[in-house]
């Protein structure tokens, strides 16, 4: 019988998909906060298979920054302006000018197409199709919300445009720029063929909610890139066990019978589904402060790292030590990803709200002259 003050601690044979390498950028910090600029494919938190590869957990280890409170979430490849409380007094004083709507945030994005040169707003409702896959629609049973976007430059094949979000649904941009015609270029779930010839445009889809899951499974596998949608691994083992991924069992059990050479290229953020449905989940972190005793954080990853990272040989295959006969992932080969693989061209430009205002720079991408 588990009593007051015993500790539980489980080991747990993980393998963490790969991220850029590219370093989080400071912006500012004081005593009240700390504003990074996120590098595209890392999540904000520990989240479904992510752990050490995560923006809290990398901040913690490489700058001695623990105990940080999200304000405010990216998805796992959208880039830009991050802040974090430092105390908890902070970051209720700032989720209330966040519930208040008084922060402004703005984006930058590059999209297919000429788009129009006047302001543009977008308020088509948008609806979760995937909690679980992380995937959002516009429908009219969704949840209202608005986007304003203005070009900035256009060069013949793509244009930049500025996002000016007025609420915060999930995949609202990336939706609402779907639906608009102009999909950002390397968005790897609303700019797929599994849309449709269109791609979403004007909200015509033609398959239901199943057959487009099934459909953007069965595109990803046919392009080694599975792990774009982020479904996690016991889904992968034993079938999708949801309601929202009951017809991608048969797409995910034939994606594991094959030693796939998969890649990890840009990938949503289902925790922010969840938390945008205003429902619970084990994952979300809000307030998140690391766990403070060095000690323990010490053993957890030398752990993980002893269970998870396998001892190479000279051929450069995996050494025996670090296998799990029952892990599936154990007996795939993968190639890394290349740098651009990690990449979509959404990036966070500025977050202001009463008291502050914090821009980053341009990336490369965005820039009027840039092609690629």
């Amino acid at each position: 019988v588990l009593q007051n003050n015993d500790f539980l601690r489980n080991t747990v044979h993980r393998h963490e998909p790969p991220v850029t390498a590219q370093p989080i950028q400071i912006l500012a910090e004081d005593d009240e906060v700390v504003v990074v600029d996120k590098p595209s494919s890392l999540p904000v938190h520990p989240c479904g298979r992510f752990r050490h590869n995560t923006v809290i957990f990398i901040l913690g280890k490489e700058h001695d920054l623990k105990e940080l409170h999200t304000i405010h979430r990216l998805d796992r490849m959208t880039s830009g302006v991050l802040m974090f409380a430092k105390t908890m007094e902070v970051s209720k004083r700032i989720d209330e000018q966040v519930r208040e709507r008084q922060l402004e945030k703005e984006y930058v994005c590059r999209v297919v197409g000429e788009f129009p040169e006047h302001e543009v707003v977008c308020e088509e409702p948008i609806l979760v199709v995937s909690y679980k896959v992380g995937v959002c629609r516009v429908d009219p049973k969704g949840k209202s919300c608005k986007t304003v976007f203005q070009r900035l430059s256009y060069n013949g094949k793509t244009s930049v445009v500025k996002c000016l979000p007025l609420t915060g649904r999930t995949h609202q941009i990336r939706v609402h720029l779907q639906y608009l015609g102009h999909p950002i270029v390397n968005d790897p779930i609303y700019n797929m063929e599994a849309w449709g010839p269109e791609r979403g445009k004007g909200g015509k889809i033609d398959k239901t909610d199943e057959e487009l899951l099934k459909a953007l499974v069965d595109e990803h596998r046919s392009k080694q890139s599975l792990d774009i949608l982020d479904i996690p691994e016991e889904d992968l083992n034993s079938g999708a066990e949801s309601k929202d991924c009951d017809d991608l069992s048969d797409c995910t059990k034939s994606a594991q019978a094959d030693p796939v050479h998969e890649n990890s290229g840009p990938a949503t953020d289902a925790g922010d589904a969840k938390r945008d449905a205003g429902e619970p989940e084990r994952n979300h972190m809000a307030p998140c402060p690391l766990n403070s005793d060095s000690n323990l954080e010490m053993l957890e990853e030398k752990e993980e790292l002893g269970s998870c990272e396998s001892q190479e040989g000279q051929t450069g295959e995996k050494g025996s030590e670090g296998r799990d006969p029952l892990c599936v992932e154990c007996k795939m080969s993968r190639r890394d990803p290349s740098p651009k693989e990690l990449v979509m061209y959404l990036h966070a430009l500025r977050y202001k709200g009463a008291e502050f205002e914090y821009c980053s720079k341009m990336p490369e991408w965005a820039m009027e002259d840039w092609e690629e």
